[in-house]
């Protein structure tokens, strides 16, 4: 039942941001993908708008039915607990795990829900930047190391990198209405994870080791490949 009600909203997300928003869509390093079945992971950088999910528009609609039953993503505890938004996440994606921004057992249950089968989703800056830049709490943004436990932990598959030109020209934190008919930049990019882990190291480095290149790799994916400010 879930699974229907998820596919059907994110169906819907898709065909309205077809309609209201025309997507300049770049693939790095690869041709577009014909194949969506062994991306395992999505990692999505440049964090700004809680209207982020209409990057489904770029996503094949068999790759939806799959996510409507095997995606699995952490969510912010604050913003899962606000009564509209939260509730429509949770109908949105069934396999959102609500977790404490600090590492705790939240985490430990989320990781615990990956499986075999599972399309691991994840937000690696773990808070949205505003229009000044920062966070809400006027803090620079960089990637936080929960991003390589979860590299860790998976064995095979692809991840698909998602490069956001930002979302601020059309629903900014705070901001209740979107605007329409603007564009949307987004830059893709396919990597092996088990090829991905051998670059950084992962064989010859502790845990800890392994998070601090993974997360100086991704701050400089995050200032070097994501499109110039959407306007």
């Amino acid at each position: 039942m879930y699974r229907m009600i998820s596919f059907f909203i994110l169906s819907s997300v898709k065909f309205l941001s077809s309609i209201f928003y025309r997507f300049d869509v770049q693939w790095m390093g690869s041709q577009p993908l014909t194949n969506w079945k062994d991306i395992k992971l999505i990692i999505f950088l440049n964090h700004t708008s809680l209207f982020e999910p209409i990057f489904i528009r770029v996503a094949p609609n068999h790759f939806i039915w799959n996510l409507s039953k095997n995606l699995v993503i952490p969510g912010a505890d604050i913003t899962l607990a606000r009564p509209i938004t939260g509730r429509f996440i949770k109908y949105l994606l069934p396999g959102v795990t609500s977790i404490s921004r600090k590492r705790d057992n939240s985490w430990i249950r989320f990781m615990q829900k990956i499986n075999p089968q599972s399309i691991v989703a994840i937000l690696p800056e773990g808070r949205m930047k505003r229009k000044d830049g920062l966070d809400k709490h006027g803090k620079p943004m960089s990637v936080r190391g929960g991003i390589a436990d979860i590299l860790y932990h998976l064995k095979e598959g692809k991840a698909l990198f998602v490069y956001s030109g930002g979302l601020h020209h059309i629903q900014s934190p705070g901001q209740k209405l979107p605007k329409i008919f603007k564009r949307v930049k987004v830059n893709l990019e396919l990597i092996n994870i088990d090829h991905y882990k051998q670059i950084i190291g992962e064989k010859t480095a502790s845990l800890d080791e392994f998070r601090k290149k993974v997360v100086a790799d991704l701050n400089e994916k995050l200032r070097t490949k994501t499109p110039d400010d959407n306007d």
